[in-house]
């Protein structure tokens, strides 16, 4: 008998991480507005700010792996929720760019523990038998965040002209999803004193090294997509409105990859997935580069959104089977360690190089990166994979 996956406990994380996914990218396209409009931030320190968010969720993440592995799972998820929600409270009264800054760059620790434990908690209540395909529909609660959290945001604003009421959203939202995390019903199992001596292995799965730089690599281009792709649509496509529907037809591509990716995903055909999703991306970041129309842009981002589908959740899920049971908090950490280095890094570097150059210039760098990682997969990370995983 098929093991079932639809769980209420599934649910509840599905739902949990919906709503943390969707109060992080309901503020995602205006921040650099904000910070420019409101604080008369300039580019390149608009996009030092926003990145100091992924580069202290990027520090705390080999911690966050060990204490979830550590730690009674579920009281760790609610703890840090608890506080990632808090800030968005904090931003309304934040006065001062020094001040939003702090915020931001704490914000961005509370992101990388609630990340880490969330999707943990989510792996454990996931049959064995049907894990990979279960990571593959997980992923969908962040899809379908990108879809309505951009658009809700960009629509809020166009609307009321008010910054307040964005954050007041994501607080709100926050909250329910707080809600729907404590309705896990999870083994409470007691905590094990780990004997075993300090190791670099208990804070990064260095068995996933070679994919891990692989993923770094990948997820360049898609720091700096989801950051300033709608000053990008304003300034360089030439759109005057409607960037806000480029998230929404994105994370249409994002939902349909599930279905077209979720038949090698169950067959457990991790390498065929990714090899497919860097192709289509390459063919992707091309369009949207090089064309400049209205209908490339909205086109590029379904299967943009189609590609960064197929490629993430089977690298999360290669992690977690390079791992053993109780690594799963650990290989999570560094799945996101990994993504987290190379989105903080295309953000940052994204801003730079717009002031020097432009958006267009960025975002070929960003292609070239994801060519050099789509060989070294080819070359290397496909069959390291493949020699030393453990399930799937």
């Amino acid at each position: 008998m098929k093991d079932k996956l639809l769980t209420s406990a599934y649910i509840w994380s599905f739902l949990s991480s919906f709503l943390m996914f969707f109060s992080f990218y309901l503020l995602l396209p205006i921040l650099p507005i904000y910070l420019i409009n409101h604080f008369d931030a300039g580019k390149s320190l608009a996009g030092i700010i926003l990145s100091s968010y992924t580069i202290t969720a990027l520090f705390i993440r080999p911690f966050g792996g060990y204490l979830v592995d550590s730690l009674p799972r579920k009281l760790l998820l609610i703890i840090c929720y608890c506080l990632f929600v808090a800030f968005f409270g904090g931003y309304i009264l934040a006065t001062t760019l020094f001040v939003f800054a702090i915020l931001r760059a704490l914000h961005g620790m509370a992101f990388g523990m609630v990340t880490i434990s969330n999707s943990t908690v989510a792996i454990d209540v996931m049959p064995a038998s049907r894990r990979n395909e279960g990571i593959g529909y997980y992923a969908l609660s962040t899809n379908l965040a990108m879809a309505a959290g951009p658009t809700a945001s960009l629509f809020l604003f166009d609307s009321l002209q008010n910054y307040t009421y964005v954050f007041m959203t994501s607080l709100i939202a926050g909250v329910i999803g707080i809600f729907c995390a404590l309705m896990i019903k999870t083994v409470l199992l007691p905590v094990k004193k780990n004997t075993e001596p300090i190791s670099l292995d208990r804070f990064f799965l260095m068995k996933g090294l070679p994919c891990a730089l692989i993923f770094t690599l990948l997820s360049f281009s898609y720091g700096m997509l989801t950051t300033y792709v709608a000053i990008y649509g304003v300034d360089e496509v030439g759109l005057t409105t409607g960037t806000g529907m480029f998230f929404a037809i994105f994370s249409v591509g994002l939902i349909s990859s599930r279905l077209l990716a979720a038949g090698l995903m169950k067959a457990s055909k991790l390498n065929k997935v990714i090899f497919i999703g860097i192709a289509l991306m390459i063919g992707s970041y091309g369009i949207f580069i090089f064309l400049k129309t209205a209908f490339s842009f909205y086109f590029s981002a379904f299967t943009l959104g189609v590609s960064y589908g197929y490629v993430f959740p089977a690298f999360q899920a290669i992690f977690i089977n390079l791992a053993t049971h109780n690594q799963r908090g650990t290989a999570n950490s560094s799945y996101y360690i990994s993504g987290d280095l190379g989105i903080g890094i295309g953000v940052l570097a994204g801003g730079y190089i717009a002031d020097l150059s432009n958006y267009t210039t960025a975002y070929i760098t960003g292609l070239v990166l994801v060519i050099i990682g789509g060989i070294l997969y080819k070359g290397i990370g496909a069959g390291y994979y493949e020699r030393n995983k453990l399930s799937e």
